[in-house]
């Protein structure tokens, strides 16, 4: 069930058990402080920082190990399938151990993993993979609902543009200095596996000190209630398949691009620098998108805007590749649009705290569903025809398919779930 914004129904959960609807009176957010800001963006920049690199590393983890085109599309979907396994019971577990708990453990687990990945053994490749990603998962999901309860109403859109653009930043950054790393330090692509655990140890300082007096906020709220996943709702539907497309053509040009241009004849270290020109344009995108639709609740031609053209520059790598700046110019525009409407989504079409988790936690459960099939599926289809082809045409059709969910997710409409009574809370 969808409701618009400015119906009553929309803006009042309803509590299971009762006669009638009730308002749910929202706790007003604190002034946003410099140390809350720090501690926001530092989760953004853990949340792509240890994984945009593994693309431009590839050829070489490939070279030295011996792994198939078709294992390290396993490798760069590994990623992906944790985020939609772990991403449904991240809710329960905020509302069961809090909010702040959760995250510094997660910052923890994702300084381990980070390091196990980094060591030289397939077996810890793949295991480090897993464990940090699972990790990640769970700042995915809380991030936007830290932002919906801690941070004052007319600075969310603000702290949420911030947030994107660090987590871009640092992903672009990532994409850049991984093969520079991997040639200067003398554990070549193992010890540039391992650099993103400096800005887990970071988040982890920053983290630590807020758990004193932290309490069980359930699901970023203490008054007792957890929403749960709005399975039956269209709009959510195509918010998670929104959600899906543009991580799927994200994660597919972070694990793919490289290889595809040095098939062109591009050098490798070139490739990752056009990778980083691609996450560059970005991150500028997502920073002025905000303040070009500040205040339109309607983001409907916006998100299919944005899609058209993720799929113009997949369509200039397939018959242009000779403009890679042009296909990486538009390919960047239109992943910086779609980006930050997939993650504000996930807060603007919910209609509370409660409502933003288990909506964030279905969107990126199906959303990384549909977008590990990218590079897994991209790396079968390039071994099977030796060629880049009949990959970039199944990714500009799906480009076309997420301007329709995007359409669609734009809507100035809200999800309207019931609420769910918890009489368990963990001081």
């Amino acid at each position: 069930m969808t409701t618009s914004r400015n119906s009553p129904v929309g803006l009042t959960p309803v509590v299971q058990g009762d006669p009638a609807p009730t308002v749910k009176k929202p706790n007003p957010a604190p002034a946003l402080s410099a140390g809350l800001l720090i501690a926001v963006l530092l989760v953004a920049a853990n949340l792509r920082a240890t994984l945009t690199g593994v693309g431009t590393l590839l050829p070489a983890i490939e070279q030295d190990t011996g792994l198939s085109a078709s294992a390290g599309g396993v490798l760069s979907t590994l990623p992906l399938l944790v985020f939609a396994a772990t991403s449904p019971f991240v809710g329960r577990a905020s509302h069961r151990f809090g909010t702040t708990r959760l995250l510094v453990a997660s910052l923890a687990v994702l300084s381990a993993g980070t390091v196990v990945r980094s060591l030289p053994s397939i077996a810890c490749l793949f295991a480090g993979t897993v464990i940090l990603s699972g990790a990640i998962a769970v700042g995915n999901v809380l991030l936007p609902t830290v932002i919906r309860t801690h941070v004052p109403g007319p600075k969310v859109h603000t702290v949420s543009a911030l947030y994107v653009t660090v987590m871009g930043l640092v992903a672009a950054l990532s994409s850049g200095i991984s093969v520079p790393l991997a040639d200067a330090l003398p554990g070549t692509w193992h010890s540039a596996l391992a650099w993103g655990v400096l800005v887990a140890l970071a988040a982890l300082a920053v983290w630590l000190p807020r758990l004193r007096g932290a309490r069980a906020e359930g699901g970023a709220q203490s008054d007792g209630t957890h929403a749960p996943t709005p399975w039956r709702s269209w709009l959510a539907w195509q918010v998670s398949f929104f959600m899906g497309l543009q991580s799927l053509a994200f994660y597919t040009a972070v694990a793919w691009l490289p290889s595809i241009l040095s098939k062109q004849g591009m050098s490798t270290t070139t490739a990752g620098w056009m990778l980083f020109y691609y996450q560059l344009v970005a991150l500028i995108t997502s920073m002025l998108l905000p303040l070009i639709t500040r205040g339109r609740h309607d983001q409907r031609f916006v998100a299919a805007a944005g899609s058209l053209l993720v799929a113009g520059g997949f369509a200039i790598l397939l018959l242009l590749p000779s403009l890679a700046v042009a296909a990486c110019t538009l390919l960047g525009l239109g992943a910086g649009v779609c980006l930050v409407l997939a993650l504000s989504f996930q807060s603007h079409r919910a209609s509370g705290t409660s409502e933003t988790t288990a909506l964030a936690g279905m969107a990126q459960s199906i959303g990384y569903l549909v977008a590990a099939a990218g590079p897994l599926l991209l790396g079968i289809l390039h071994d099977t025809t030796n060629s880049w082809t009949g990959a970039l045409i199944l990714l500009i059709a799906l480009s076309l398919v997420m301007a329709a969910a995007g359409y669609g997710a734009g809507r100035d409409r809200h999800v309207h779930v019931s609420t769910v009574i918890r009489h368990h809370r963990r001081q």
